[in-house]
């Protein structure tokens, strides 16, 4: 039934660890699935964008360029319109998520059990770098719970696998870190099968590049009230 994967990896000021990254995308086993690898860069100005001209010849990664920075949410949405899988996979470009778990996450959609399956990184042993990082992740997805009736542990996750058919029903506009939250808000209002599988997470530091902030948690909170008491589609 599923035949194709597409790899969707928005990327942005990425230098340091976007081949690494890749190396370990690539070095997986995905029995009997297809492979196809999508970079967005959202217009990066650190040596990103030489390093995407450079892997351009090599017919590996299909490659899109954003002309001004738009954000995640807009470097996916670029990525999904360019995927051919039957199954859409969002990988972040830094190290912090395990390319390795990616069949444990693959195998409830491949079983037809579910349509999406988040990584779930609050349930685990994982490092903790900065608590107010995770008591916004915990109080997003806490809301999440309230308004949607719903068991749901880690909203911001990256590691978001779904069959690509939720495309033709759910379209976000979030242009930003917003994204996750719009997503879920849609996904969960549209009554998808979702389910969470716990993994490993090795977070890094502010002056290793993190970028998401507490703005973005608050904002997050609005867009799930929004979806869920608005009309918005």
């Amino acid at each position: 039934m599923f035949k194709k994967v597409s790899i969707v990896i928005p990327i942005y000021n990425e230098e340091k660890t976007l081949l690494e990254l890749l190396k370990r995308v690539e070095n997986v086993s995905l029995p009997q699935l297809e492979r196809e690898i999508i970079l967005v860069d959202d217009c990066s100005t650190d040596n990103t964008r030489q390093i995407l001209n450079q892997l351009q010849g090599s017919g590996r990664y299909k490659i899109l360029f954003h002309q001004k920075n738009q954000g995640k949410g807009a470097a996916l949405r670029t990525g999904f319109s360019a995927c051919a899988g039957d199954i859409i996979m969002i990988q972040d470009a830094d190290t912090e998520y395990d390319p390795n778990e990616y069949q444990k996450l693959l195998t409830p959609i491949l079983n037809n059990e579910v349509d999406i399956v988040y990584g779930n990184r609050m349930s685990g042993n994982n490092k903790i770098i900065y608590i107010h990082y995770y008591l916004g992740n915990y109080i997003v997805s806490l809301v999440a719970r309230l308004l949607y009736h719903c068991k749901i542990s880690d909203i911001e996750t990256c590691y978001k696998f779904f069959r690509r058919e939720l495309l033709d029903k759910i379209k976000t506009k979030e242009n930003g870190f917003g994204f996750e939250a719009e997503f879920t808000a849609k996904v969960l209002k549209s009554n998808f099968r979702l389910r969470e599988v716990v993994i490993s997470y090795n977070p890094r530091t502010i002056s290793e590049g993190k970028k998401i902030n507490w703005k973005d948690g608050l904002k997050a909170i609005w867009i799930l009230a929004k979806y869920r008491f608005g009309r918005s589609q």
